[in-house]
């Protein structure tokens, strides 16, 4: 059974079907589940399917396109290829396919599918132009022929095929790309499992793993939250070791820079701008750091978006992982610390990354927010704001404000609790000032609406009347 994904297996099932050759891309995140899909939906449909060799620990460029070459060739074999020798080219190994898929042929729709193409791709290897000739001068002449490739490499996959400015221009006939699941969709996954979970574990699971379903699927039965986190991360022998240094090694061609610029992010919630990181890492401030966050961003570690008030030219980019902002700043430190999770949840060491990590939770659902809120069809844009002091005023810091296209702003505090939020005195003068600071950029049209998204909602007292509007946990999982 697949959990969610229903758009995409209809999708892929109307491709299947229909009568004229089909080139498909599907893309995403490493781990989020692109493999396990068309495998799940194409099940038993499937007549060529092949691999790249992950990069990770290979030699030279020779040696990389040797061994993908062979990897290939032996696919080829174990699908049927009788009577040729090894390939020397990707030219000649294509064409191999190509008799496989003759030989193979019955009328039938024909579904080859290759997994992890970017990785074969290797320096001077000369593959894509044979790639580019397998489609152009095979494939699409055969009604029958639906390709499909698939790759984490998200920008590889963009640049070569979606944009591609050579023989592949305007080739694709689809392009899926895959996210990480939603809060919604993760409890689909727990209650499929077997696994009893309640909304506020899945919520902090969420925060640790981020939706996607490679790592949630490690969890297991009979365990606490905690005790799942610490097998998955922690002690001698965890399931996902080194996982950060082999994400990035699997994704970008440039892996310690892509590394340096999440590290610099994980040290600020409200993000960096080009200047600041190109600064904060080293990184020459030109093309390269450019097309290195422009990579980050297309995998969904990071997000730019321009800071309320500033230029629409002004972009702040702010880490959306919320894998790597754990491992930052807990696995890396405490990884021998086989319980570190259960012993520490109830400590203050965990109290600063339940805030931030809630808050990115709320960027990567602010859907479910509009819904709760009653203007999904209200077109708004998300951004934050950060207000400095003077000497005879206080700075204002907003996480996350809904700016509405109907005059109103939704100033949002979001508050990651295990009961309900109460509002002190203090805290009641520390919003008006928030509010007061940003009414003070406002036209005369527009309002501020305060509105707060916690966990278990805000505890009515005499300082709660200051709330114009809540969202809870219940609502992300809408």
């Amino acid at each position: 059974m697949i959990v969610g994904r229903q758009a995409e297996i209809a999708e892929l099932e109307k491709l299947y079907h229909s009568d004229r050759p089909e080139f498909v891309a599907v893309y995403g995140r490493r781990r989020v589940g692109k493999t396990f899909l068309i495998k799940q939906a194409l099940k038993g449909r499937i007549t060529f399917q092949h691999t790249g060799v992950s990069p990770i620990d290979q030699d030279s460029d020779r040696g990389q396109m040797r061994m993908q070459l062979e990897s290939f060739y032996y696919a080829l074999l174990n699908q049927g290829l009788e009577g040729y020798k090894p390939p020397k080219t990707w030219m000649e190994a294509f064409f191999l396919l190509e008799q496989l898929l003759q030989n193979l042929d019955n009328g039938e729709r024909q579904v080859v599918f290759i997994d992890e193409l970017p990785w074969m791709d290797t320096p001077r290897s000369g593959f894509l132009p044979a790639f580019e000739n397998f489609w152009n001068g095979w494939c699409s002449g055969r009604d029958n022929i639906m390709l499909i490739v698939c790759g984490s490499a998200t920008s590889w996959i963009l640049s070569n095929l979606s944009r591609n400015k050579g023989g592949l221009y305007g080739r694709l006939t689809s392009e899926i790309k895959l996210s990480p699941f939603t809060l919604r969709e993760c409890a689909m996954y727990f209650r499929h499992a077997g696994i009893e979970m309640s909304q506020y574990d899945i919520l902090q699971s969420y925060m640790v793993f981020g939706g996607i379903p490679y790592y949630i699927s490690y969890f297991q039965k009979g365990l606490s939250f905690e005790q799942n986190v610490d097998n998955i991360l922690f002690g001698s022998k965890p399931r996902l070791r080194d996982e950060f240094n082999r994400l990035f090694a699997a994704i970008f061609s440039h892996p310690d820079d892509s590394k340096k610029i999440v590290r610099l992010l994980a040290t600020r919630h409200a993000g960096f701008t080009r200047e600041e990181i190109s600064k904060g890492t080293g990184l020459p401030l030109g093309g390269g750091l450019s097309t290195t966050l422009a990579a980050l961003a297309e995998s969904d570690f990071i997000t730019g978006y321009t800071p309320y008030g500033m230029p629409k030219s002004t972009v702040c980019y702010k880490l959306m992982d919320n894998f790597c902002l754990f491992w930052l700043k807990y696995v890396e430190p405490n990884s021998k610390d086989a319980g570190f999770l259960t012993d520490n949840m109830a400590s203050d060491i965990l109290k600063a990354w339940h805030g931030v990590a809630f808050e990115e939770v709320c960027w990567q659902h602010i859907q479910p927010i509009k819904r709760a809120l009653g203007i999904d069809g209200v077109r708004a844009s998300l951004s934050a704001w950060a207000m400095r002091g003077y000497d005879s005023q206080d700075g204002a810091q907003i996480d996350m404000l809904i700016v509405r296209d109907d005059n109103v702003v939704n100033l949002c505090e979001m508050k990651f609790a295990s009961t309900p939020y109460s509002i002190n005195k203090d805290e009641e003068m520390r919003l008006r000032h928030r509010i007061e600071a940003l009414k003070a950029t406002l036209s005369p049209k527009q309002t501020v609406h305060l509105t707060m998204i916690t966990t278990y909602g805000v505890a009515y007292g005499k300082h709660s009347g200051i709330v114009q509007k809540e969202v809870r946990m219940e609502d992300l999982f809408e």
